[in-house]
């Protein structure tokens, strides 16, 4: 038998690697003569660095970059040398993890860190970029990205306006002319399973903000200096549309990387499946198995599992999917080209106890190995 297994990470508890080889083991316990694969896999969000270059023998760096609040950490990231490719996840320099709860403020917060992950890997002869944008704690609409490549944003004296979303209170001119020339030969892709614009009641500062820290006040605020910023950005750029779907991902980081990188937009779950070479293998498989830590309606919106499984319905492949639990909406997964999924708590116990790295190792191991037993006695 030929098993392909590609299952997302189970946030808090294992990683996508780490799930894979959890089922693997199961799977060589009962058929020892298979062919198994693990495929790490993700859908754009936490992981998709560590996913793709796994899958590729690529190669991890780190680099010292800004948080959000612009203080000094380390961020890492991954090259694929062969095609001098970067793997940049927007949230290990920009992401709403690396603040605290009290200090969540999209008004303060940039997006600087991300653009100097970027630069870091131009310096390293990187040309292509493979970009999640998931988990950001940011508004300020890639400002601060565009900023550390050498864009300047200005006020009406001539001088950088401050980071953040409040900086673009004293956006007055644009421009281009420092911008690292290498970024001409940059070609850009960014995971993004976002559809919304820019501004507006589906804007990002209306729908996805409030999740970072803003109130009512500031939310409307933000969506008028976007608004404007956007203005400025058609004398730079006519075709720049901040209605284009995606602009609003991230606090507005899709518009940037539209508007001023050339940037392709694509769903995170088909980017990373391109990336890895995992189409190759699903047409060659017998079985496939997927999951994440919670299956749930959610899992139908574009999700690793679903992709997984449309991706595996295109060559008739069976699907079997496992999750840490399942919430509403979890049946909906059987449309979705998963024919059995199975949670895989065995005893009841608390959150804290089932996201222990050991105890959901062991679950997910002990439930793979009774149903690849059920399907031993069918095949």
């Amino acid at each position: 038998m030929n098993i392909v297994i590609a299952i997302d990470s189970f946030k808090g508890s294992l990683t996508s690697y780490e799930a894979g080889n959890a089922v693997k083991k199961s799977a060589e316990k009962v058929f020892p003569d298979s062919v198994i694969n693990v495929c790490p896999i993700a859908d754009g969000g936490e992981g998709t660095a560590n996913a793709i270059i796994s899958a590729v023998n690529g190669t991890l760096l780190k680099t010292a970059v800004h948080d959000p609040l612009n203080r000094p950490i380390t961020a890492e990231y991954g090259i694929i040398p062969q095609s001098n490719t970067a793997v940049i996840e927007m949230a290990s320099a920009s992401g709403l993890t690396l603040i605290s709860e009290n200090e969540r403020n999209p008004l303060y917060t940039t997006t600087y860190g991300a653009g100097e992950m970027i630069a870091d890997a131009i310096e390293k002869d990187c040309r292509n970029f493979i970009i999640g944008i998931g988990g950001s704690a940011t508004n300020d609409g890639g400002v601060g990205m565009l900023c550390a490549l050498g864009f300047e944003f200005l006020d009406k004296d001539g001088k950088p306006i401050p980071f953040g979303a409040i900086g673009l209170k004293e956006l007055a001119e644009i421009r281009t002319d420092k911008a690292l020339p290498e970024l001409k030969e940059c070609r850009f892709s960014v995971a993004c399973d976002v559809k919304n614009p820019l501004c507006g009641e589906n804007g990002c500062s209306a729908i996805f903000a409030p999740q970072k820290g803003a109130d009512p006040q500031s939310i409307e605020l933000m969506d008028s200096l976007l608004l404007n910023y956007a203005k400025l950005t058609r004398i730079i750029n006519p075709q720049a549309d901040e209605n284009a779907p995606g602009c609003g991902a991230a606090g507005g980081m899709g518009f940037a990387l539209l508007s001023y990188l050339g940037a392709t937009l694509c769903p995170g779950t088909e980017l990373v499946i391109n990336a890895t070479g995992l189409e190759d293998m699903i047409s060659k498989a017998d079985l496939i198995i997927t999951g994440e830590g919670r299956l749930d309606k959610q899992t139908c919106m574009g999700k690793a599992p679903a992709g997984i499984a449309k991706l595996a319905k295109k060559y008739g492949k069976k699907v079997i999917a496992f999750s840490g639990c399942i919430g509403e909406g979890a049946n909906d997964c059987n449309e979705q080209g998963i024919d059995a999924f199975f949670p895989i708590l065995r005893t009841p116990c608390n959150m804290e106890e089932a996201t222990r790295k050991e105890i959901a190792e062991q679950n997910l191991t002990d439930t793979a190995e009774q149903v690849f037993r059920l399907i031993k006695t069918y095949v």
